[in-house]
């Protein structure tokens, strides 16, 4: 089983049944067999936009694992504000440093997300890109 990142656009998606793209990432997720991995900061994000019962689902598949979570630590805070302050042009978010900072970590480099545009601009280690994983 292979490991995969995961940005908010993929978790909103699959936590709002209205949403135009729901059906796509239950279809991903029903075909693949990878582990999901995401940072604490794409949880946060995505409950923004989910309602209480969409919210507790998450909370309850994360749980049983259905997402690893990965906590960035405090002490590698400033890392992710050199990452920030490097797309400043960007201005990127929080969970996409994290996201940067986590695939520089572990070598992740496939992910699943809506934001094409900068996850097709960062930058990770030696100078490799993300590999966007088509979902949708």
């Amino acid at each position: 089983m292979g490991r995969i990142l995961v940005d908010s656009g993929f978790v909103i998606a699959l936590g709002r049944r209205a949403d135009r793209r729901h059906a796509a990432a239950v279809s991903y997720l029903r075909r693949s067999d990878e582990q999901l991995v995401t940072v604490g900061a794409v949880v946060v994000e995505t409950c923004f936009f989910l309602n209480t019962r969409a919210k507790r689902e998450l909370l309850r598949w994360i749980a049983g694992g259905g997402i690893q979570v990965a906590e960035v630590p405090a002490s590698n805070y400033d890392d992710l504000g050199a990452i920030i302050e490097r797309y400043a042009a960007r201005d990127i978010d929080l969970a996409d440093a994290a996201l940067v900072w986590l695939a520089d970590q572990t070598g992740l480099r496939r992910i699943l997300t809506l934001d094409t545009v900068d996850f097709s601009l960062f930058r990770l280690k030696g100078g490799r890109r993300f590999d966007l994983v088509d979902w949708v």
